[in-house]
C-alpha cells in the first residue's frame, strides 16, 4: 500500500516542497529511507519506531520503503520525523491516505511520541499557503506559523493527539496568535555627550544606508554610538519584518511565536570564523551578516578579525546577498545590512595622545592598520575619527538630541528620496551604482568642479568617486533638495579619511 504526505527542504532562504512517500511490500523486514537523506533523517527510523511503539503500534514484518522526492535534492534535519510517521501510519491503514495528503508537516519526534520544536516553521507555513495546503507543526510553534496567513494550521503536542484528530476522535484547537512586541530599549543617543560630528555622520549613514568606520582611542564612545545607531533607523515595514523573521526562523532563533519587529543588531566577537560570519558550516546555516539583514552589523576592533573573514564581507557589502557554495549544495541568503565598524588607531590605542602612545609609534599604527586591506576600506562610504573626550569635559556638557528627534529627520529624508529610489528599484542611496547616480544626483557646476578637483588631489578610485556622490546625495536628502551643491560635496569629503587615515 502506498501513502503520501508532504514536508519541506531548505536551500538558503528558499523552501522546496518535498513529497514523503511510504510503501509497504512483501519481503524481508526492513526500514529503508531513500532520496539523499542525511544522517539525522536516517536516524529518524528509530525515533519513528519508538514513537509508534508508545502508541501501542508495531511496524509490520515487511519491507518498508520511504522515498523523499524529488530524489536529487539534499534533505537534512529532524523535521521529517513527523511526516514519515504519519505517512507510515497511512500505509499501514491506520489513517486514511486522503486525510493526510493535503498537509505539509514538520516536527521532531521524541521516543514517547511528543512533537518537539524544529527550525524553519514560518517559511514552511508560507510555502504551504502558496501550495494551498494545510500545515501541521509542533504545539509551541503554532503561533509562529499563524503569521504566514495560512488558515488551516494544527499544532499538536504529541503524535497521539494528531492521530486522534485525523481519525475524528478529537478536535485540535486552533493556535492562538501572540501580539507583536515592539522595542522597549532604553538606549538613546541623548546618553552620549559630545561627539556631535560622529552623531552627524551616523545620521547621514541612517538616511543613505552607508557603511561606517569609526577610528578612535579606547573610551571615546565608539561602541556606545554603534549600539544606539539602530534607535535612529526608521522602524521596519511589515514586508521587512516578515523577511527578517523568516531568516531567523531558519536559524532557529524565533521565540514564543513572535516575529522580529526591531531591526537586528549583531555584534560578533572578533574570533568568529568565516562560516560564522557569512554562513555555511555543515548545514549551510545563515551567518551573522544574514542575521543582520535589514539591520546593523557591528564589528568592534575591526583589525582583530581574521583577514579571511573581513575579505569575505566585501561582496555582500555591495550586493546585499551572500552565496554559500558547497560540493553538494549552493545556497543564497539575503544580507542587506549596515556595517558599523570600530577600531583603535594602533595596537596600544593611543596614537597621537602625548604621554599615552607606546614607544613603537608610528610603526605600530602602520602595522595595525595594514591588517585591513585597501579594497575593504574602500567599501566604507563614511570614515570618521572619534576623538577622546576627557571626563572633566563631559561634566559640563548637556545631553544632546534624543534618538526620536534624529529618527524623525531620518524618516523625513528617506520619505523625500523614496519616489526617486523606487523608480530604480533600490532602497537606499548606498545601493546606487554609477549609472543610477548620474540620474539621481544632479550637481551644480560648482559642486562638479569641487568633486573633480578632490578626486584628482586624493587620487580616488572609481568606487571612491561614486562614494562621495552617494554620501552627498544623502546629505542633500536631509536638506530636502534635489540638486547637490558645493556645500554637500564639502561635507561628504570630510567623511573621506583615506588621505590621512594612516597617521605619520
Amino acid at each position: 500500500m502506498l501513502s503520501c504526505t508532504h514536508s519541506v527542504a531548505f536551500a538558503g532562504i528558499h523552501v522546496l516542497k518535498i513529497d514523503i512517500e511510504v510503501q509497504i511490500t512483501n519481503g524481508l523486514p526492513a526500514f529503508t529511507i531513500v532520496g539523499l537523506a542525511d544522517k539525522s533523517i536516517a536516524e529518524s527510523r528509530e525515533r519513528v519506531r519508538s514513537a509508534l511503539h508508545s502508541l501501542g503500534l508495531s511496524l509490520p514484518a515487511a519491507h518498508i520503503t520511504v522515498n523523499l522526492a524529488p530524489a536529487d535534492v539534499v534533505k537534512e534535519g529532524t523535521h521529517y520525523d513527523l511526516p514519515i510517521a504519519i505517512a507510515l501510519m497511512g500505509a499501514m491503514g491506520i489513517i486514511s491516505p486522503e486525510d493526510i495528503h493535503p498537509f505539509i508537516m514538520m516536527g521532531e519526534l521524541g521516543l514517547d511520541g511528543t512533537i518537539r520544536s524544529v527550525s524553519g516553521v514560518l517559511p514552511a507555513a508560507i510555502t504551504a499557503n502558496r501550495h494551498d495546503l494545510g500545515f501541521i507543526c509542533p504545539a509551541d510553534q503554532g503561533a509562529e506559523a499563524l503569521w504566514s496567513g495560512n488558515s488551516v494550521i494544527y499544532a499538536p503536542d504529541s503524535l497521539l493527539a494528531l492521530l486522534n484528530h485525523l481519525k475524528g476522535r478529537q478536535l485540535l484547537s486552533h493556535p492562538i496568535q501572540k501580539p507583536q512586541e515592539f522595542s522597549t530599549t532604553t538606549l538613546d543617543m541623548a546618553d552620549i555627550k559630545g561627539q556631535e560630528s560622529a552623531k552627524r555622520a551616523l545620521e547621514i549613514a541612517a538616511v543613505g544606508g552607508h557603511h561606517v568606520l569609526m577610528v578612535g582611542p579606547p573610551g571615546s564612545g565608539k561602541s556606545m554610538l554603534a549600539s544606539r545607531f539602530g534607535t535612529i533607523l526608521p522602524p521596519m515595514t511589515q514586508e521587512e519584518i516578515l523577511e527578517v523573521s523568516q531568516i531567523h526562523s531558519i536559524a532557529g532563533l524565533l521565540r514564543d511565536g513572535r516575529l522580529v519587529t526591531d531591526r537586528p543588531y549583531r555584534n560578533p566577537h572578533h574570533s568568529a570564523s568565516t562560516p560564522a560570519m557569512v554562513g555555511g558550516g555543515l548545514k549551510a546555516r545563515p551567518g551573522e551578516i544574514s542575521l543582520a539583514h535589514r539591520g546593523v552589523l557591528f564589528l568592534d576592533e575591526l583589525p582583530e578579525f581574521s583577514r579571511q573573514s573581513l575579505e569575505a564581507l566585501r561582496q555582500p557589502m555591495e550586493t546585499g546577498i551572500v552565496s554559500v557554495a558547497r560540493a553538494n549544495m549552493h545556497v543564497t541568503y539575503p544580507a542587506r545590512f549596515q556595517l558599523i565598524a570600530a577600531m583603535n588607531p594602533c595596537k596600544c590605542g593611543y596614537l597621537g595622545l602625548a604621554g599615552h602612545e607606546c614607544s613603537r609609534a608610528p610603526r605600530c599604527a602602520e602595522e595595525y592598520q595594514a591588517r585591513i586591506s585597501g579594497p575593504m576600506l574602500d567599501r566604507f562610504d563614511i570614515q570618521i575619527e572619534v576623538p577622546l573626550i576627557q571626563p572633566w569635559e563631559l561634566s559640563g556638557q548637556k545631553k544632546g538630541e534624543t534618538s526620536a528627534t534624529i529618527q524623525s529627520r531620518v524618516k523625513q529624508a528617506r520619505s523625500f528620496a523614496a519616489d526617486r529610489l523606487r523608480t530604480y528599484q533600490i532602497h537606499h542611496n548606498a545601493e546606487a551604482d554609477g549609472s543610477v547616480l548620474e540620474k539621481i544626483a544632479p550637481m551644480t557646476p560648482g559642486a562638479e568642479k569641487f568633486l573633480i578637483e578632490a578626486a584628482q588631489r586624493l587620487m580616488l578610485s572609481g568606487r571612491g568617486y561614486h562614494r562621495m556622490i552617494r554620501v552627498a546625495r544623502s546629505i542633500a536628502d536631509l536638506d530636502s533638495v534635489d540638486i547637490l551643491t558645493e556645500h554637500h560635496m564639502a561635507e561628504a569629503l570630510s567623511f573621506h579619511r583615506s588621505q590621512n587615515f594612516r597617521k605619520d
